[in-house]
């Protein structure tokens, strides 16, 4: 069985992740079809994450394609979490994973409207929806506060979980609007505030052809591998939240060919890329909470030493931001309130990494300019470099 090394696993992030200078994109939707889907959670990472593998950052540049264009979608896709991938990619995203989280979706909200007891059911919430769309239709974009002032259903309270310890009121608008952009019948459109704000407008759209689950699940996969691999199926399992048969009949169907990892492992590889990659020239990044190149494998130990992890993750497994060198995470990063991107190394790189470094915190506080950047999942480290 052929074997490929952790260093030869740390060579690929840096070209085949677009971190190298020499290999980094022209545009956003490159970046995004690279590592396959950027992490949407917290809306600043998919700019951080983008910039930093373009060769000229420019949030305006991200917007574009994401407003303008609509050539980069938002998803609730892999382990019920948002994702922004390209267009292109979208379609096999919605059928390996973002229609079953849709459908899993509309049974909780209508789960929990019977259990309120007050006759909401089915027919109420397609009447709902549909004066949604229309109120869209109408206006052309709104936010959320905007369509129940228009939807006079959306300021409906629902009791949740109803004689059990969590019962809480909540109304029903949020759960609403998730479903309706789960299914792809609206998009978040621009946001109020600048690139990092959460709180979005809304608009219509249409719903996407269907693809064969099976197929798509395939294609997920080997795209995958070829940004991630060689990696396990427990990485895979991980990062799409399918079950072990779905991986493993992926991977088949895939023609994904096995290899040996370091440690001794079994992992996978997509056809007929068993060799190895050239080394680009050194590098450094500093890259966002959440981002793809850190969240890519479920075992990190080939990139992360396990002493860093307990200043670099939330209590919830999230990761804050980093710094990395040559393929390894050997620090983070936060920016103070005053605007200035602050670093510690975790590990002694050197002279010349640390002058690396320095030129990309350069490079970050160049494009970010007076925004504010606070990672929605905040961690150790983070939290002490902005005291």
């Amino acid at each position: 069985m052929h074997r490929i090394s952790d260093e030869q696993r740390r060579v690929r992030i840096g070209r085949r992740h677009l971190l190298a200078p020499s290999v980094r994109a022209e545009s956003p939707v490159a970046v995004a079809d690279a590592v396959v889907a950027l992490h949407a959670t917290d809306a600043a990472t998919v700019f951080l994450s983008s910039c930093a593998r373009l060769r000229v950052p420019e949030a305006a540049a991200v917007e574009q394609q994401l407003y303008e264009d609509v050539s980069l979608v938002r998803l609730l896709s892999m382990r019920n979490t948002l994702f922004v991938v390209s267009e292109e990619m979208a379609p096999w995203v919605e059928a390996s994973n973002a229609r079953a989280v849709a459908a899993k979706e509309r049974r909780t909200l209508l789960k929990h409207l019977m259990e309120d007891g007050n006759g909401l059911d089915g027919q109420w919430l397609a009447a709902t929806e549909k004066s949604v769309l229309a109120a869209l239709a109408a206006r052309g974009s709104a936010t959320g506060s905007e369509l129940s002032a228009a939807v006079p259903a959306l300021r409906t309270k629902i009791t949740v979980f109803p004689g059990k310890k969590q019962e809480t009121v909540q109304g029903v608008a949020s759960r609403v609007i998730r479903v309706l952009a789960a299914e792809g019948r609206i998009r978040r459109d621009r946001p109020r505030g600048s690139w990092t704000s959460s709180q979005f407008r809304w608009t219509a759209s249409e719903p996407r052809p269907e693809r064969e689950i099976s197929r798509a699940q395939a294609e997920l996969a080997l795209r995958w591998l070829h940004s991630y691999g060689p990696a396990t199926e427990e990485d895979l399992k991980w990062w799409t939240g399918w079950g072990v048969g779905q991986v493993r009949k992926a991977l088949a169907t895939a023609g994904a060919e096995e290899v040996e990892l370091d440690s001794g492992a079994t992992a996978w590889v997509a056809p007929q890329d068993q060799g190895t990659d050239p080394a680009p020239e050194p590098w450094a990044a500093l890259l966002p909470a959440l981002d793809p190149s850190a969240m890519g494998w479920a075992d990190r130990g080939f990139h992360l030493a396990p002493e860093h992890r307990a200043a670099l993750f939330d209590r919830s497994g999230n990761i804050g931001p980093t710094v990395w060198w040559n393929g390894r995470i050997v620090g983070g990063w936060a920016v103070r309130a005053d605007g200035e991107p602050v670093w510690r190394l975790l590990t002694d790189v050197g002279r010349d990494a640390t002058t690396a470094i320095e030129a990309e915190a350069s490079r970050l506080a160049d494009w970010v300019g007076d925004a504010r950047i606070t990672p929605r999942f905040r961690t150790p480290l983070e939290r002490e470099l902005t005291a």
